[in-house]
């Protein structure tokens, strides 16, 4: 921009940092004498492999401005540069640039060339940001820098993580996960909530034939088609009432009976849809009635520990998180894929085996489904189709509702079984409510509002990515599993490796 075409303001700002830059402003208001001692702030760092833009300025406005008050008002404020340097946006930058489409083409390509790419990469705009944060007059001692890719600042990582360990809060579980299918990896809560979106999905209502019952059904309604063939139970609310209910098909001569519960009768069937009711009972009386499977790829696959456990699978259990708000009443039950389903799968003892691979496509031995991808539209309308040739398709609908999808990548999420690290974080609810109470916010309603509300349901934070650009997880397993060891430090592993001969396994990355 020529001098000329410059506004008035533009030509006060640029005089004014030329000012504080000639004379040393920002350094004499770290310098200063400061009565009232520190005023401790943490930048959430920038990542410097793309450009800096509008919201980033937004951003530091905000800032700049408390640390700039607090200082005029007698504090010590350090004000540390830092770059984010790590993670799946560095990734995904470069898989771009090497056309890669997920994790196996890193793998052939090489994880330690990748990763020297990334580490290239990440300080690409480094000068555009430098002048960004100038000429925006954002005060950061940029001197100073830290680099989340630093062995110092993995370091500090891994002494709050041993720290954690320590205090009993770290811990491997394996549970139902918001897994992006394209990136490999778990998203935490916060994560998760960055991506939802509304969908139109292709949803089934399924009839499920009873054991010893002549042409009768449960009906089932699923929003998730994909998750059928790795149907294990049909679950019931106790309380809730059911009914039998006779309908003449047009098309043979013997009438159909449908169960489902009754207070979803209209919704489900149409208000003038006729039917005769033949009886009427709690769900807790249809617990232990047993149903033919759908689909015989649970069982073809099953592995020999999984394989006792299927005397248990194909009936009716029962469960709180029923109801009769959609659906039939009747919930269809794949333990892999949700999370109340892994739980009940958990706590009765029905089998748990993966159909599906972590990219999301399904495994060898699935029929018409092997090799394709879970939530591939195509993929339900021929689902829907193999189940109209079954006779188990009682309807189906387009359905529009919340889904949530890679706040990165834009991939659809899929709820998936997957062991991780977490932090246990719900025992400290309590406490993090009772803190929150004597924090100064500003707005005030955020306190009791969008972070009361996170803090309130707070949930164990789920902390490992298994990717390959990060900072690795520092804990290391023997080969039975016997003994797990946390390391804080690179020199405390030096010397955890002079002394042990046990050979570890190589660690996870976060």
């Amino acid at each position: 921009m020529s001098e000329q075409s410059k506004s008035d303001i533009a030509r006060r700002e640029e005089a004014t940092l030329a000012f504080w830059d000639k004379h040393n402003i920002f350094e004499k208001s770290i310098k200063k004498l400061s009565p009232k001692g520190e005023f401790i702030v943490y930048e959430g760092p920038p990542t410097a492999n793309g450009h800096p833009s509008l919201h980033h300025l937004e951003a530091r406005a905000f800032k700049d401005a408390i640390p700039r008050y607090k200082t005029m008002r007698g504090y010590h404020v350090r004000r540390r540069a830092g770059w984010d340097t790590h993670g799946l946006p560095v990734e995904l930058e470069i898989e771009k640039e090497l056309k890669f489409s997920g994790k196996k083409d890193i793998e052939r390509y090489g994880i330690a060339a990748f990763n020297k790419k990334c580490r290239e990469s990440v300080l690409k705009y480094i000068d555009e940001w430098q002048k960004f944060t100038k000429r925006i007059g954002y005060w950061v001692d940029q001197s100073k820098a830290y680099f989340t890719y630093d062995a110092t600042y993995m370091e500090s990582v891994w002494s709050i993580l041993k720290y954690i360990n320590h205090d009993g809060r770290l811990y491997k579980d394996y549970k139902i996960v918001p897994w992006c299918t394209r990136c490999g990896t778990v998203l935490s809560s916060h994560e998760l909530a960055q991506g939802y979106a509304d969908v139109k999905d292709l949803t089934v209502t399924v009839g499920f034939k009873v054991v010893g019952e002549k042409n009768t059904s449960f009906l089932a309604w699923t929003t998730t088609p994909w998750t059928l063939p790795a149907n294990v139970a049909l679950v019931v609310g106790s309380d809730i009432t059911y009914v039998t209910i006779e309908k003449k098909d047009k098309d043979t001569s013997s009438p159909t009976r449908f169960i489902l519960a009754k207070e979803r009768l209209q919704s489900v069937l149409g208000e003038n849809s006729k039917y005769t009711i033949i009886k009427e009972q709690l769900g807790s009386e249809l617990v232990g009635m047993e149903y033919e499977p759908i689909y015989p790829f649970m069982r073809e696959l099953a592995t020999t520990t999984e394989e006792s456990k299927f005397k248990k699978a194909f009936k009716v259990y029962s469960a709180p998180f029923v109801t009769t708000e959609e659906g039939t009443g009747i919930v269809h039950t794949a333990v892999m894929y949700g999370q109340d389903d892994f739980e009940l799968g958990t706590k009765v003892g029905l089998p748990k085996m993966h159909i599906v691979a972590p990219d999301g496509l399904f495994l060898t031995g699935t029929g018409f489904l092997t090799g394709r991808f879970v939530k591939d539209e195509g993929l339900a309308v021929d689902i829907i189709k193999d189940l109209a040739k079954k006779n188990a398709l009682f309807s189906k609908e387009k359905y529009e509702h919340t889904y949530p999808f890679c706040w990165r990548c834009k991939t659809p999420l899929i709820y998936y079984a997957r062991d991780s690290w977490y932090i246990r974080m719900q025992d400290l609810r309590g406490e993090m409510v009772a803190q929150n109470k004597h924090v100064h916010w500003e707005p005030e309603h955020i306190r009791e509002g969008r972070f009361g509300d996170w803090i309130a349901g707070a949930k164990d934070w789920a902390i490992s990515r298994e990717r390959y650009w990060g900072t690795p997880l520092p804990v290391w397993e023997n080969t039975d599993n016997s003994e797990r060891i946390t390391i804080g430090s690179i020199e405390e592993l030096k010397q955890r490796m002079r002394r042990s001969g046990n050979t570890y396994l190589i660690m996870r990355h976060m």
